[in-house]
């Protein structure tokens, strides 16, 4: 642990991917997530969050049996167990997208080895550093010929690319974690594209490892450090200490309606226009 001032001890500063991830995408959102009680209210339901969130809850159920039991049949029963509504324009575009999750998490588990028993699914880690203890939820861990890997996986409209993998904060935090709590190498991460069945996979050395939780470590500082000034801080300055950081992600904020910059910034959207058409 590193000494502060007068010799006493620094605080570490717990982070998760998605704290660090909202902080970098506007640090008044992350006040409004995280700090500001009573909580302002939020905004409705997304359907590509409620995909998303199905798919996930689906791959949960498939990959937590034993390799012989995760069949395409299985698979389209599980999206059905778990289906949601929310967000979607009506029953007929829910409908069609409930049919689309099915055969993307079918063509998954057909496509994956049966014999992939993971060490970790949705598995929670947390290592300490010497700023911070990083930690969150693991979508999937495999133990390959002894080399842990992390798999991550996605739904968005967008495909992915070889850069979304290397340059992930979450997929390099995630390795850094699993590697220290199971005691084994982890530097491979992979995100698993479900609508387009793609792969991207980057092996990260100590280089690239030590770049992403330096920056990390200096984002937790400095919300730390606005978050200790905010507890002593007027009210007005808060928007100063975290303001707004404004752009098309104001469209779908959950904030939107506590938000005038983010009005001003970017127009309301329909909840299922960031569907993948």
């Amino acid at each position: 642990m590193q000494l502060g001032l007068e010799g006493m001890p620094s605080r570490l500063v717990r982070v998760t991917p998605a704290r660090l991830a909202r902080w970098a995408d506007c640090p008044r959102r992350y006040r409004l997530t995280y700090l500001d009680r009573p909580s302002p209210p939020r905004g409705g339901a997304w359907a590509h969050s409620t995909l998303g969130a199905v798919v996930h809850n689906a791959l949960r159920e498939l990959f937590m049996l034993p390799g012989t039991e995760r069949t395409p049949a299985r698979a389209e029963a599980a999206v059905r167990t778990h289906w949601k509504s929310d967000g979607f324009r009506d029953a007929q575009q829910a409908a069609e997208y409930r049919e689309r999750a099915q055969n993307w998490v079918a063509d998954y588990v057909e496509s994956t080895d049966p014999e992939l028993e993971p060490i970790g699914v949705e598995r929670w880690v947390s290592a300490p550093t010497e700023t911070t203890i990083v930690e969150g939820r693991v979508d999937r861990i495999d133990d390959r010929a002894g080399e842990l890997v992390v798999v991550d996986y996605k739904t968005g409209r967008h495909g992915i690319s070889l850069a979304d993998a290397k340059d992930s904060p979450a997929l390099a935090l995630y390795a850094l974690a699993v590697g220290r709590n199971l005691r084994k190498a982890c530097r491979r991460v992979e995100l698993h594209h479900l609508p387009t069945g793609t792969v991207q996979a980057w092996e990260h050395d100590e280089s690239s490892m030590a770049e992403h939780l330096a920056a990390a470590s200096a984002a937790a500082q400095d919300m730390q450090a606005a978050t200790d000034e905010l507890s002593t801080a007027k009210a007005k300055d808060a928007d100063r200490l975290f303001p707004t950081r404004a752009g098309r992600r104001c469209s779908w904020c959950e904030f939107r309606s506590s938000c005038a910059d983010g009005r001003a910034a970017a127009p309301s959207i329909e909840p299922w226009a960031l569907l993948r058409p």
